[in-house]
């Protein structure tokens, strides 16, 4: 069963990051994204690239800039996650054929990254949009693109998330916080794919 859940390593380091990207495959999360502002976060892209990448689709977050995005390619990362929706980077990102995820909170946000080529949505913060204003963008999109809640979503709410009509999740510090070891995040990992599994039904 694929999931679509994107699991964010804030913080992680090249040395422990194929373990950890290991547990999270075992756990059956397999887009993994390493925020541009953890230590060293191109040689952990590249390691798990190397690592998994035939398995599991690895990229960058927090990417800001065109030349982020080309740091990324160079590093074997095929997914581009943003705060923000920056055109620049979506239509870089689309040129080199690589997966684009802007941030967006409101309609003018989201439109304007599907007209420059987005493959799906960041609904960041996600618990300031909530799922009432989902529903309410939901309803000036297409029905086929692609939505992900990522900031302050637990899985607690991922029943009221997908009954708004999102597509998945970015799971941050639920899922991975620095020091944590490759068996805790297993466990982690588990507890969430469990409820994801169970509140999609």
């Amino acid at each position: 069963m694929s999931r679509e859940i994107i699991a964010i390593l804030r913080g992680v380091t090249p040395d422990e990051v194929q373990a950890i990207g290991e547990a999270l495959l075992h756990a059956g999360i397999d887009r993994i994204e390493v925020p541009l502002n953890s230590p060293q976060p191109l040689k952990s892209i590249e390691t798990l690239a190397e690592a998994l990448g035939d398995r599991a689709l690895i990229g960058a977050g927090t990417v800001l800039s065109a030349r982020d995005v080309e740091d990324v390619q160079g590093a074997g990362g095929r997914l581009i996650v943003s705060p923000d929706c920056n055109p620049e980077v979506i239509d870089r990102t689309r040129a080199l054929g690589l997966e684009s995820w802007p941030g967006v909170a409101t309609p003018t946000e989201c439109l304007t990254a599907l007209r420059h080529g987005a493959n799906g949505l960041k609904l960041f913060p996600a618990f300031l949009v909530g799922t009432k204003g989902l529903s309410a963008i939901r309803a000036v999109l297409p029905p086929e693109v692609r939505t992900y809640a990522v900031g302050g979503v637990g899985p607690e709410a991922f029943a009221a998330w997908f009954a708004a009509g999102v597509t998945g999740f970015g799971m941050g510090t639920g899922l991975y916080r620095p020091g944590m070891t490759a068996d805790q995040v297993r466990e982690c990992a588990a507890t969430i794919t469990a409820a994801y599994d169970a509140a999609r039904g």
